[in-house]
């Protein structure tokens, strides 16, 4: 049986680190991945990009290795229960993607702190919209991070 660690010992598996970056994808010139979103670059990198900026492969994988750690930090922040490694990954992917806050605010968070882990997992189900329109590619990357919470 898997042991689940104080969030505060966890930090992101490397296999974590490889889903994210494959969800994000690579993009050498900023980007809005939706009508109506922010400017992205590299994988998924928001904070200070303009529109006009490009990036190399290695600078995006800085970027999202500083990333990583601010997410991690919003985990570790909410979370008040113990979790598998898994679980920590599947959560800061979701993080990475929907921010620290909406996270931390989240009836997810609310259902994992009182001890229903199935139904925190579950949760992530539900994040598959932006600006109101269900997404395909949010669909398809939350049965994924869904998947992974449960261990599969």
């Amino acid at each position: 049986m898997k042991m689940r660690l104080v969030v505060a010992a966890l930090s992101l598996s490397a296999a974590g680190f490889v889903g994210i970056l494959t969800h994000e994808g690579y993009r050498s010139n900023a980007y809005q991945p939706v009508s109506g979103d922010v400017a992205t670059i590299g994988f998924g990198t928001t904070s200070g990009v303009q529109p006009s900026d490009t990036i190399t492969p290695e600078k995006a994988v800085t970027l999202a290795l500083a990333d990583v750690e601010r997410f991690e930090t919003a985990v570790r922040g909410c979370v008040s229960v113990p979790l598998q490694q898994h679980e920590f990954d599947a959560f800061v992917s979701l993080t990475y993607n929907i921010g620290g806050s909406a996270f931390c605010g989240s009836t997810l968070v609310k259902k994992l702190n009182a001890g229903d882990y199935a139904g925190a997992c579950e949760q992530i189900k539900r994040w598959v919209y932006f600006k109101g329109q269900r997404l395909d590619g949010l669909i398809k990357r939350r049965n994924i991070e869904y998947q992974q919470c449960m261990g599969n």
